[in-house]
């Protein structure tokens, strides 16, 4: 049987939305894909459906990986600082891919197996779901001083890492220890990526448009100008903002990534 290559991307269940940022479903045809997958300031897993399950640690750049064809793969993608729990600490893990096993040992397999006697890839991504539900009960709080340092260090604020450990009572090298054990890297570098997911958000959201076009977007971004998006971006995907862009104009739905980043976005002034 034929299938035609997809990728589809949706919220997780309400009871995960505090964690998960987002999940998914993609199928490959009969070629192989290479799949790009960039920072965004959380962790991911990824479980091809009769393969290996793997969790994609934070990443500062640009990670290549080939998709078989034929394959299926579901996913979730966390908020920063978010992350199910794990046997070391989160920044052990940065730009780094581990068995899914390595972090919930014979659950993954369990999980691994029902998968891939599930009924269709939507069955199989409700058992992640599923699994993700459990391991979020079971997380305790998530670090509440981070959670609120992840919202200040949003690109619509553009606030100082300086001032947003002063504005937290605590010092900067403190907010640097808790944000790389609960996010995996440091508050300069969360930011960073932040503000690059800040702009991608916007691009995939068509908030652009000819007449705004990239420097419009870099400013409201809280990049310096638009070469300065460009070197970022150059940076953290290995592509020139208009190839990035030009990519992502592939016909699929990514609402359920960049509303989150959006959520809070003020509104532009009138032109």
């Amino acid at each position: 049987m034929r299938v035609t290559p997809s990728y589809s991307e949706r919220p997780p269940r309400a009871e995960l939305a505090g964690a998960v940022r987002a999940v998914w479903v993609q199928r490959t045809g009969a070629t192989a894909f290479v799949q790009r997958n960039l920072p965004t300031g959380g962790v991911e897993i990824h479980c091809p459906i009769g393969g290996r399950s793997e969790l994609i640690g934070p990443l500062t750049g640009p990670n290549l990986e080939v998709v078989p064809p034929h394959t299926t793969v579901v996913g979730a993608r966390f908020h920063p600082g978010a992350g199910p729990p794990l046997p070391t600490v989160l920044d052990d893990l940065v730009d780094r891919r581990v068995g899914l096993e390595e972090v919930w040992g014979g659950a993954a397999d369990r999980l691994g197996e029902a998968m891939a006697n599930a009924p269709g890839p939507e069955a199989a991504l409700d058992l992640l779901q599923d699994r993700l539900l459990h391991v979020c009960r079971s997380l305790g709080r998530v670090d509440p001083l981070v959670r609120e340092a992840v919202r200040l260090l949003m690109p619509w604020r553009t606030a100082e890492v300086g001032a947003v450990a002063e504005q937290l009572a605590i010092s900067s090298s403190q907010l640097r220890r808790r944000c790389l054990h609960a996010v995996g890297v440091g508050p300069k570098t969360l930011q960073r990526t932040l503000r690059f997911q800040g702009f991608l958000a916007l691009a995939q959201a068509g908030l652009g448009g000819s007449a705004r076009g990239y420097a419009a977007l870099a400013a409201e971004a809280g990049y310096a100008d638009q070469a300065h998006l460009g070197r970022e971006c150059l940076s953290l995907t290995g592509l020139t903002p208009r190839d990035l862009v030009g990519r992502c104009d592939c016909g699929h739905d990514h609402a359920a990534s960049y509303t989150p980043f959006l959520a809070n976005r003020a509104a532009p002034p009138p032109r």
